[in-house]
């Protein structure tokens, strides 16, 4: 397993994401197939991928119990633990000591190797700041009373509320949780986002490292394209040592459902192999295939006679991410918007399209953007449901 130091700790370079733990056939999100969690992660740790990553949604909130259940039968410091606050949820109160005391006790544990606040973005960073909940300095006091050994961050929103973010709590923060896959380089702006990480000298761990799947399931022209200089090329593989040869990269983590995905993953870590340029050109050449993106460069034309004041740039970035994969954690980047800021909003008046440099139907592509957002659950009413299963489960137990 490669592997990297950090503090005089030595991690593994691919973490074990618990997001998409094996279930029980038929069984809803929480319904986790124990038995065949157990022998992953018991081949994992066999391995040295021995850094768990959980967090208080995932599985309606058994993927902690089940994950500090199983690690409960290895020695404490044999493994790294991670857990995360659930700012980024749309609640009425938010109660850090509670969520924290009962993670630790859900975990079986005393301590959290990382603790991380989870997804900061455009709307959640004004709960983060805002005093009422003192979110943020009340875990960098449990970090000083030991109960965390390293704070930091995950994030899915943008460039300019990751640089607030840093401006306001770089100093407390060890590491920052981003989306980084060879797709998301160029569709999320991930590039910038390492650089501004790299800066700042915040080691950099990585989520969706396959885009959920998307960069494993290649189509034809996709595939071709990959294969055509090395006809042996694997998608997955190749995916992964794309991330092994970006600066400041540390655990990359990867939600595995069984076990063939972990030890398939477990093969490409056993030795560290970053890509050639040729073969990262390559990487770029596939992800502008799977984007067909519409061609905006953010010169902000377009905003300047919009009598609506729309963020035209924000809402194409966010149809070309949704044209890829419909996934609510891009459609809440619209979601936390006033009304009146919506794409619905767009008065299809023309005069965005007259001004725009690549000549893109703005009104259509905003009607379109409207559509696909009514397809995709509200990120407030996943938030509800979600607490409202937390709690079920709280008072059952």
């Amino acid at each position: 397993m490669i592997r990297f130091d950090l503090e005089n700790k030595s991690l593994p370079l691919l973490g074990f994401g618990c997001m998409r733990l094996p279930r029980l056939p038929n069984g809803k999100a929480g319904d986790i197939d124990e038995a065949e969690t157990r022998k992953m992660i018991a081949l994992a740790m066999e391995n040295g991928c021995n850094y768990f990553d959980t967090a208080y949604p995932y599985h309606d909130g058994e993927s902690e119990r089940v994950v500090g259940k199983i690690l409960s039968e290895y020695p404490r410091e044999s493994y790294f633990l991670a857990d995360k606050f659930p700012g980024h949820q749309i609640q009425e109160n938010y109660d850090p000591s509670g969520v924290f005391e009962n993670q630790l006790k859900k975990c079986g544990v005393e301590y959290f190797d990382f603790y991380l606040l989870h997804n900061v973005y455009e709307n959640s960073i004004h709960t983060y700041f805002d005093p009422k909940w003192n979110i943020v300095e009340y875990f960098i006091k449990q970090k000083k009373l030991g109960k965390i050994r390293h704070l930091g961050f995950s994030t899915h929103g943008s460039l300019d509320v990751m640089t607030k973010f840093l401006d306001r709590y770089g100093k407390e923060m060890e590491f920052c949780q981003i989306q980084l896959n060879y797709l998301d380089w160029s569709l999320q702006n991930a590039a910038a986002k390492v650089e501004l990480l790299n800066e700042r000298n915040i080691p950099i761990w990585v989520m969706e490292p396959l885009r959920g799947g998307k960069l494993v399931h290649l189509k034809d022209e996709e595939k071709k394209l990959l294969t055509e200089k090395d006809a042996d090329a694997s998608p997955i593989e190749t995916a992964f040592r794309f991330l092994q040869g970006i600066e400041g990269v540390g655990v990359i983590l990867s939600g595995m459902s069984n076990l063939s995905q972990l030890r398939e993953n477990l093969a490409y870590f056993k030795e560290r192999k970053p890509l050639s340029p040729e073969e990262k050109e390559t990487l770029f050449a596939v992800a502008e295939k799977i984007k067909n993106a519409v061609p905006c460069t953010s010169c902000r034309y377009c905003v300047k006679d919009c009598p609506m004041g729309l963020d035209i740039p924000l809402h194409i970035s966010v149809y070309n991410e949704l044209m890829v994969v419909k996934s609510f954690n891009t459609s809440m980047r619209i979601e936390c918007l006033p009304e009146e800021k919506k794409p619905s909003a767009c008065i299809a008046c023309g005069l965005c399209a007259k001004n725009c440099p690549q000549l893109i139907d703005i009104p259509d592509v905003m009607k379109k953007l409207s559509g696909i957002l009514k397809e995709i659950p509200s990120w407030k009413k996943i938030s509800r449901e979600r607490e409202e299963i937390a709690k079920k489960m709280r008072k059952e137990k």
